[in-house]
């Protein structure tokens, strides 16, 4: 059996949460590798919504949920979704969860900075969610952060605190705030620490008894690739390695681990924030996509933005990730339109072009080149098979295989899990 790696293959909202959900069920273990609570997932299950942010999507099923080094964890965030989710009867033990010990920790410092940075950037605003996971990040890589495994220590946190706040007293200065109150910092990890420490473990050691037992590991990505920190529409990106190759290094499981890479990807485009979009609709059509497809952020409430589905981005995305196959999501939102219309390539300067470029003005510029095709009025909600189909979306999602030079392994037609029609089992690859 392989173990499967999901990750987004647009600019995340794709519909991760059912996908992962549906295949947690028959997973041994689901483990987080990127990210911070920033990424929202929602699940569906019976008449059940649970909205997660943080934790991996298997622990709604009490599958064994890991959340990898790869994650910036904020503690207090932790403990509050942990309470929302017991209240709506979870189970989450040390027996079916698991932080590794050497995760970044995001603290309120790094809210602050978030924030402060966001309201003088002006113009050159990134559309954060305000969450502290890009500085998070930033004193990983600046190799001042405090970990997960430091909470045991924090009687000797002194030295770290010092590299800490060298950085972040001067940033603070810069911005007329006060100094980092370390005391207080001290005191708040000293609250949560208990918490906290009670699930941290060395992950890779459980993660490699996992493989030996020939259990199957789903690696549960968040965001998606068209924001991944090295190949995104940089600036406008999350702070982190988004594609497939990061759940080796994320989990400390090496690369011959990650298996199936099914790449979820939306029947349209949609991305919240800041940052290019070539196919957005600022017209009629877009709004309606936004209505029928219940377009708002699940961590931050935002309205997302719409356009009509992008084959480029999806092709380029499919290609750096390694994608084996796709899952296509929200077909049902296209339900009832009387054509709907495909970005095959792009005009840059009177030039055609047929992948994204890097440079951000070029981005800005791109105009895409559609090809239209007839919709459909039949409903496609719910459809498990090929035969709900109408004859006009088969054709449709065939189109999209051709274009993104990617197999369809699975579709979606609706939130609820079992509204799946499958071609291709990822997990018996």
């Amino acid at each position: 059996m392989a173990n499967v790696t999901v990750i987004g293959a647009q600019w995340g909202d794709e519909g991760k949460g059912k996908i992962v959900d549906w295949l947690a069920s028959r997973a041994d273990a689901v483990v987080r590798f990127q990210g911070g609570h920033n990424a929202g997932h929602t699940l569906v299950v019976g008449d059940q919504t649970y909205k997660l942010s943080l934790l991996p999507s298997g622990i709604v099923t009490g599958t064994l949920s890991i959340v990898g080094n790869g994650v910036v964890l904020d503690p207090w965030h932790l403990k509050e979704e942990v309470a929302k989710l017991e209240g709506q009867g979870v189970a989450i033990t040390p027996d079916n969860f698991a932080i590794a010990d050497n995760c970044p920790l995001i603290l309120p410092l790094h809210r602050d900075l978030d924030g402060l940075r966001e309201a003088a950037a002006g113009k050159g605003k990134i559309g954060t969610t305000g969450r502290g996971i890009g500085p998070a990040y930033e004193d990983k890589v600046g190799r001042r952060a405090i970990r997960v495994c430091d909470l045991a220590h924090l009687d000797s946190l002194e030295p770290q605190l010092d590299r800490l706040c060298a950085h972040h007293d001067a940033l603070r200065a810069g911005f007329d705030e006060a100094p980092v109150d370390r005391a207080k910092l001290v005191e708040e990890l000293r609250e949560v620490a208990d918490f906290v420490l009670q699930f941290a473990q060395p992950v890779w050691k459980r993660l490699k008894k996992v493989r030996k037992a020939g259990a199957r590991i789903l690696f549960e990505g968040a965001q998606g690739v068209l924001l991944d920190v090295d190949h995104g529409t940089y600036p406008f990106v999350t702070s982190s390695n988004t594609v497939s190759g990061t759940a080796a290094s994320g989990s400390g499981l090496g690369p011959n681990s990650t298996g199936f890479v099914l790449g979820i990807v939306k029947a349209y485009t949609t991305r919240v924030g800041s940052g290019p979009f070539p196919t957005e609709l600022d017209d009629a059509d877009g709004q309606r996509l936004g209505e029928r497809g219940h377009e708002f952020g699940t961590v931050t409430g935002r309205q997302r933005r719409c356009g009509w589905f992008d084959a480029v981005l999806v092709r380029q995305s499919c290609a750096i990730s390694g994608v084996t196959g796709i899952a296509l999501t929200k077909v049902d939102v296209l339900d009832g339109f009387e054509t709907v219309r495909i970005c095959t390539g792009y005009r840059l300067r009177g030039k055609i072009m047929d992948y994204y470029p890097s440079h951000s003005a070029d981005q800005a510029e791109v105009e895409p080149i559609y090809e239209e095709m007839d919709g459909w009025q039949e409903t496609t909600a719910g459809a498990r098979s090929w035969a709900d189909l109408p004859a006009n979306a088969i054709k449709y999602i065939q189109r999209i295989q051709e274009l993104i030079e990617t197999p369809v392994a699975l579709v979606s037609t609706s939130p609820q899990r079992d509204d799946t029609i499958l071609v291709r089992d990822p997990f018996e690859d």
